[in-house]
């Protein structure tokens, strides 16, 4: 018996952002459920793409049962009807579900997305995201606990807030780039020194420092070497000294008044030379995003922390 299909069914998906069959990738089996194996591998591992695919599942499900309320509400073909009909009617609607959540889709997966990531709120009863994937490759050598990201973001906070008024940024770029340095405070060089941004302590510097293990880039070659980083007393005279090393090093100044724009930042650091690392923006602006997004769930209190001295030690560029 010939599948019972509405013509306008390819258009709707298309309408709805579904790519057609003349577009690249794979398509998706709406009865293939060796997917689903994929997906609890992929939950299992905290992989980030598991969530949208999840959503999309879910947004399919939702469409699928969309379908049926309006089939129902039809009296359907008392002449050429049949069981067998139906049966292969419910399996075109379920590909036809998938193909409506693909792309686009009907924007429940994007909602879906924001509630389980936090973003709508911050209840108690909130799921807490798994970290972007860029943002724990970047910041994480070892299992962080979200509680130690959080702590590690309430105590900087009030330092970043003071040097990010001296620089003309938003404080999350900071904190995003001390946790990037640091591995979220746990790998400081040295061990204590509290040296929050890796800043190096080349010929000029008379102060205190200690010596420690770190990777360096020579092109796309990782290498690990042996250098000398400033040591300081706290954490808010590191963020003074990583201020007045960007302020008054002119290979920097594309990074200042930058706000909000981790990009623009980012890239104007690694433009400057103050890391080796081909990759060092990118994975800069992943972790500003997890910042961001926890800073909106925490409860801070802002400060009045003193202002940054305008005068200290001569700087040279981390290098």
């Amino acid at each position: 018996m010939a599948l019972r299909i509405d013509p306008d069914n390819a258009a709707a998906a298309r309408a709805a952002g579904a790519p057609s069959s003349s577009e690249k990738g794979p398509r998706v089996d709406a009865n293939d459920f060796k997917q689903f194996a994929a997906l609890r591998r992929g939950a299992e591992a905290n992989d980030p793409a598991t969530l949208r695919a999840v959503a999309k599942q879910f947004e399919s499900l939702f469409t699928k049962m969309m379908l049926e309320s309006m089939r129902s509400a039809s009296m359907g073909d008392p002449m050429f009807g049949s069981d067998q009909g139906d049966m292969y009617q419910d399996m075109a609607d379920d590909q036809l579900a998938v193909q409506l959540s693909e792309g686009r889709g009907l924007g429940l997966a994007d909602m879906l997305i924001r509630q389980l990531s936090g973003g709508a709120g911050s209840g108690t009863g909130a799921i807490k995201p798994a970290p972007d994937a860029d943002a724990r490759e970047a910041a994480t050598p070892e299992l962080v606990s979200f509680e130690e990201r959080e702590e590690f973001i309430s105590g900087l906070r009030p330092h970043a807030e003071a040097a990010a008024r001296e620089l003309g940024v938003d404080p999350n770029n900071l904190i995003a780039q001390a946790a990037l340095e640091t591995g979220w405070g746990r790998s400081q060089p040295g061990g204590h020194s509290h040296n929050l941004f890796g800043i190096k302590a080349v010929a000029n510097w008379d102060g205190a420092s200690v010596q420690a293990n770190t990777e360096e880039f020579a092109g796309e070659t990782a290498t690990r070497v042996d250098a000398n980083f400033r040591a300081y007393g706290s954490a808010r005279e590191s963020v003074e000294d990583y201020v007045r090393l960007i302020r008054d090093n002119p290979r920097y100044s594309g990074a200042m008044n930058t706000g909000s724009d981790v990009q623009a930042f980012a890239t104007a650091l690694q433009r400057g030379g103050y890391a080796t690392d081909p990759d060092y923006a990118r994975k800069l602006a992943a972790v500003a995003a997890e910042v961001g997004q926890r800073v909106a769930a925490l409860p801070f209190k802002s400060g009045s922390p003193e202002p940054i001295p305008a005068q200290g030690p001569s700087r040279m560029s981390n290098g």
